[in-house]
């Protein structure tokens, strides 16, 4: 029987589909005039010092001491190389393209889960949903190859790359690690790693408001809370019914550029914009489960942990921590 979202988990999944929409839009501003390094230190520690407190309260540490090999590898291709590189990356392309190049995330998703033994088998409509979706990204990235911003784009991409692997350790290595505590360990860890390089490059002048809004903003809303409203939404109304916000984030990362940052609307974008979309949604489309399959809908509160988020899902940049991709994160 279909289930009808409530109003609280409507309220869930519009927020969320602007917390993850909008940090192309404030690593945009914040790269103007601070490093790419300060630029992940500020996120990631403002989102660990939030985080943080609410995991202590809640104890269990000993699964995250058990669990550090596999949290330190899904840290790495999740957050430390991904924020990196899309915070460079947006030196040179606009907010609006890179978020369209990260929605081929469940493209890229699907590609390596079949390539790493998923044994489930890619039908007619998941294979033409691949073929239409990198259709979109090379509309998208096809008349810049050949300019500067071919290395930008090449970020981009290895940035959905490391997206679509952080799903699958998490999913394989790191089941009974909650979501909270692998989302705050994993910021912090972030942080630590970035201090030096941060403290190496600290500006020589105060930023403007408008930077300093945008890193407090990425650290705050879109890592913080973000997070925190990403759990209360799939508690609300379980995994497969909330991760669908991801295929609105894109919208939103480009309505934001264009918005707020005077980037063009062109046609190439909206039409890349309705290939990457249409793809995303076809290859990751899934058959009708038997009536005796558990839904997504029956997770009860409390019980949401790391593998139960499929891969393929932004989270930021961020992309987006967790399993979701933020694009962020």
């Amino acid at each position: 029987m279909e289930v009808v979202l409530s109003r609280r988990g409507w309220i869930l999944f519009a927020l969320m589909s602007v917390l993850w929409g909008v940090p192309y839009l404030m690593i945009k501003v914040a790269v103007e005039s601070v490093s790419v390094p300060m630029v992940v230190f500020s996120r990631t520690a403002l989102g660990a010092l939030v985080l943080l407190p609410l995991v202590l309260r809640s104890g269990q540490l000993d699964v995250v001491r058990r669990h550090w090999r596999p949290l330190l590898l899904f840290t790495a291709v999740e957050i430390l190389g991904p924020w990196a590189l899309l915070s460079d990356a947006e030196t040179r392309l606009t907010s609006s393209m890179t978020g369209l190049l990260i929605a081929a995330v469940p493209i890229v998703g699907v590609v390596l889960a079949r390539l790493t033994g998923d044994a489930e088998r890619l039908g007619a409509v998941r294979w033409a949903g691949l073929l239409v979706g990198l259709t979109g990204v090379a509309v998208l990235a096809g008349p810049h190859l050949g300019g500067g911003s071919a290395w930008a784009i090449g970020e981009v991409m290895l940035v959905a790359v490391g997206y679509a692997i952080a799903p699958m350790i998490a999913t394989r290595r790191l089941q009974d690690l909650p979501s909270l505590h692998m989302a705050a360990f994993a910021l912090a860890i972030a942080a630590l790693v970035y201090t030096g390089p941060a403290i190496a490059t600290w500006p020589d002048a105060m930023p403007s408001g408008r930077v300093l809004a945008a890193l407090i903003g990425l650290g705050l809303i879109c890592t913080a809370l973000a997070f925190i409203v990403f759990f209360e939404l799939i508690r609300e109304v379980g995994t497969s019914r909330g991760m669908v916000f991801t295929y609105v984030n894109p919208a939103v990362a480009v309505a934001a550029g264009v918005v707020f940052l005077g980037e063009p609307l062109t046609g190439t974008i909206i039409a890349s914009f309705a290939l990457i979309l249409g793809g995303s949604v076809l290859a990751t489309a899934h058959r009708t489960p038997a009536p005796d399959t558990p839904q997504a809908g029956d997770v009860q509160a409390g019980e949401v942990q790391a593998g139960e988020v499929q891969a393929g899902e932004v989270p930021p940049g961020g992309a987006q921590a967790g399993v979701a991709q933020t694009g962020d994160i």
